[in-house]
Parts: structure tokens; sequence; C-alpha cells
């Protein structure tokens, strides 16, 4: 039984393919339930990046397609919700307007108008030091895990991307952040797409998700596709890299609430 929970649809701007197409991929590649979580609106058209504030209803209706079209698929209702301080409560406000089956927490933002991960964007990493950046990130983890707002945390070292990574033992930056996603009891995803980025590897890397096992913070395996043929992406390489860190279990999600799955039978 293999599940992906973390897919965008065009309504995002930077995603190819319809829901109904990545249900019939997913099926094709054996998957028995999906997940889709594209990026949240928000009050006002904040970026280029996102479903428009008045797309939501659309959203809803082409995640209900997929599920009409392909009904031998378990079709789950997800979003992914950036944090951004201050906007809390239109999260909150989100979340009651669909019968979510889960929500991802993503940090993309640092500062209002810098989200690091954006291409476009690079010549902010000269601003100030790797090291504060990378500070101002894991710190913005931490509070989007204290939020209570999301059941996973996505890609949670996104700010790896571009390779600016500070010099020494990364556990500085990780550890508050772990503790706090440990503390409120929420999940963590290994994002399969970090592979296919300048990166090259997992979000996130093998210390972190060692250092999430030692605090018995669950994950999921996401593939974050943005196009069909990315469903179940890199998910027999993830399930080894998980099961040989220590985990035995990965977790679906059905209404906010989350059930152990044998990550041997993934």
């Amino acid at each position: 039984m293999r599940f992906d929970y973390h897919m965008h649809t065009p309504l995002c701007g930077h995603a190819a393919g319809s829901p109904t197409e990545f249900a019939r991929e997913a099926v094709k590649k054996g998957l028995s339930e999906i997940g889709f979580s594209d990026h949240n609106p928000m009050p006002t058209q904040y970026d280029e990046w996102r479903m428009a504030p008045d797309a939501f209803p659309e959203y809803l209706a082409l995640v209900n397609e997929a599920r009409e079209c392909v009904p031998q698929l378990v079709v789950k209702l997800g979003l992914e919700a950036d944090y951004i301080a201050g906007f809390e409560e239109h999260v909150r406000f989100l979340s009651g307007q669909a019968d979510f089956d889960y929500l991802i927490g993503s940090v993309h933002y640092i500062t209002p108008d810098w989200d690091v991960d954006n291409p476009s964007k690079l010549e902010r990493w000269k601003d100030q030091p790797v090291e504060e950046t990378w500070k101002q990130y894991f710190r913005c983890v931490a509070e989007s895990a204290q939020s209570g707002l999301f059941d996973i945390i996505g890609h949670p070292d996104l700010c790896k991307k571009f390779t600016h990574i500070p010099e020494g033992d990364l556990l500085r930056f990780y550890a508050p952040a772990l503790e706090a996603i440990a503390d409120n009891r929420v999940c963590i995803e290994i994002n399969t797409s970090g592979r296919h980025k300048p990166a090259k590897e997992a979000y996130p890397n093998k210390l972190f998700l060692e250092e999430a096992l030692r605090r018995d913070i669950p994950i999921v395996i996401s593939s974050d596709a943005h196009a069909p043929q990315e469903v179940g992406r890199d998910f027999d390489w993830a399930k080894q890299f998980a099961w040989d860190i220590g985990y035995r279990e990965v977790q679906r999600f059905s209404r906010r609430k989350r059930s152990p799955h044998s990550i041997a039978d993934f």
C-alpha cells in the first residue's frame, strides 16, 4: 500500500496536468491512495506561485473530479499552507472551509518578501550571512510546528535548495526546530523532490532524519509532484532511506487524524 500526499495542480501557476491525470498516473504506478495539497490562497494575491484568492472552489471541484473519474483510487484533500507570521488566522479560517484530510505547513518565506527557494531571488542570499538566513528559516519551522495549524511539516530543510549551507555541525539549526516538532506531535515528510533540485538530496537530509527518529517524530513520504510523471517519484529510494535510518512506519491521514502503516508494506 503506497500513498503520496504532496501533489499540486495548475491552479498554483507552476504545475502541469489535471488532478485526474495525476490520479490516473498514480494507478499506473500501483499507488492505492493520493492526496492533493496545492499552495494555499492568501487574502490577496501574495505571489505568483499559489492559487488565486478566488480559486479555492475550483480547487475543490478539481479534486472531486479526480475522485469521480478514477474511483478505484482513494483521493484525499489537503492543502500546503505557508507559515508566515501574521497570517495564522487566515490559515485557521481556510482549514474550516472544507473537510481536509491533512494540512502541510511549509516555510518558504523568512521575511514577508523573501521566499528563500525562489530562483528569481537568488541575489537575496548575498544580503546577509548564510548562518543568519538558516537561523531565520529554522526559527520559522519551529514556529510553524508550535502554531498548531498543521499535521505535516513540508520539506523541513528547504533552505538548502540552492546549496547555500553554513559550515560546521548543522544540528545547531535543526535541534530547536526538531524539539518544537516533537513537542507538538507533528509529522514531517521525506520529500523526494529535493533530489531533483540543486541540493541533489531529499528534504530532509540524513542527519535531520536521524535526529527526528531519535525524537520519535513520525514521517510521510511525498513526491511534491508538479506534473503527473512525478507522482510517487523515487519512492523505492525513499523507503530504503527511511528504513536504513531506522523508521519502521509511515503515516496515513484521514480527516486530520493520522494512523501508522508498516513501511515494509509501503
